[in-house]
């Protein structure tokens, strides 16, 4: 008999899993219940709630680990003041690949980018600080330090970085699934069975294996950078058709495996012990 059991139990994956589904799964059905638009009111209320499902796992998770007095997951990743200098560069890539992919589209027949559409964009929101303060909370603020923070860690305890971060992607493709009833929504105005559906379900999985890789980089601040850049570069660029949707799906997966291949796992089985101590990054509380 092993301590892989005892061992995943007391990580907290299954309970944070089944808080944050929870959470928002059962706030988004009370919006689908309400009715309406999801940003008018009352639906607004638990379309919003619903977002925050990753970060109460995340809370309750941690308060159950100081309450047991549990050590640090050792993938934890901290945030030493020189990662800090990765997330420019993560960001630069996060839209890098949304806008190459973007432009690949468009030289295949895709729809152009219009400058004038992200302009009405940022207007509608209130302006440029009113629409960063949305596309920073709303999505990267509200599901990293679930997803990337606590999920993503006590996965790499038990299987390396690629396989824990399309494990994660499936997880967090799967988390969506109910936006797509919830009118005014990305995802509703796709369609769950749609072939432009199917490709936003598919593109969550390469988008989770570049924030996994900035997560071990630079922390949550780095899979925050990777999430807020890919958004709203998306928003920006006016992305709702399949041409680019399906572009941007297969440059972040090279993108995300290249950097994979590049920047290779530190912490892999059969390395030896001094040399795992040497090359870890330091865990904090997570």
């Amino acid at each position: 008999m092993t301590t892989a059991t005892p061992a995943r139990r007391k990580s907290g994956l299954v309970p944070f899993l089944l808080i944050t589904f929870a959470t928002s799964w059962l706030s988004w059905l009370i919006a689908i219940a309400v009715g309406g638009p999801a940003m008018s009111f009352p639906t607004v209320i638990p379309y919003l709630l619903g977002a925050f499902g990753p970060m109460f796992g995340a809370i309750v998770i941690r308060l159950r680990r100081a309450f047991r007095r549990l050590p640090a997951p050792a993938h934890a990743v901290r945030l030493p003041l020189i990662s800090l200098l990765w997330v420019p560069i993560l960001l630069v890539v996060a839209s890098g690949t949304v806008l190459a992919a973007v432009l690949i589209a468009q030289q295949l027949g895709g729809p152009a980018i219009s400058p004038e559409a992200a302009q009405g964009l940022i207007q509608a929101a209130g302006g440029p600080a009113p629409f960063v303060a949305t596309m920073l909370v709303f999505g990267p603020l509200a599901e990293e330090f679930g997803l990337r923070g606590t999920a993503h860690p006590r996965l790499r305890a038990s299987m390396g970085r690629l396989l824990a971060g399309l494990l994660l992607g499936i997880i967090w493709s799967v988390w969506h699934l109910p936006l797509f009833f919830v009118p005014g929504t990305v995802q509703a105005s796709f369609g769950l069975l749609t072939w432009s559906g199917l490709v936003y379900m598919l593109s969550v999985i390469p988008m989770a294996l570049l924030a996994g890789y900035a997560y071990e980089r630079a922390g949550v601040l780095g899979a925050i950078a990777i999430h807020f850049g890919v958004n709203t570069t998306m928003a920006l660029a006016g992305v709702n058709s399949l041409l680019p949707q399906v572009s941007i799906v297969a440059v972040q997966a090279v993108v995300a495996l290249a950097l994979l291949a590049v920047h290779r796992d530190r912490r892999q089985p059969g390395g030896s012990p001094e040399r795992q101590a040497a090359t870890a990054p330091a865990a904090h509380p997570a």
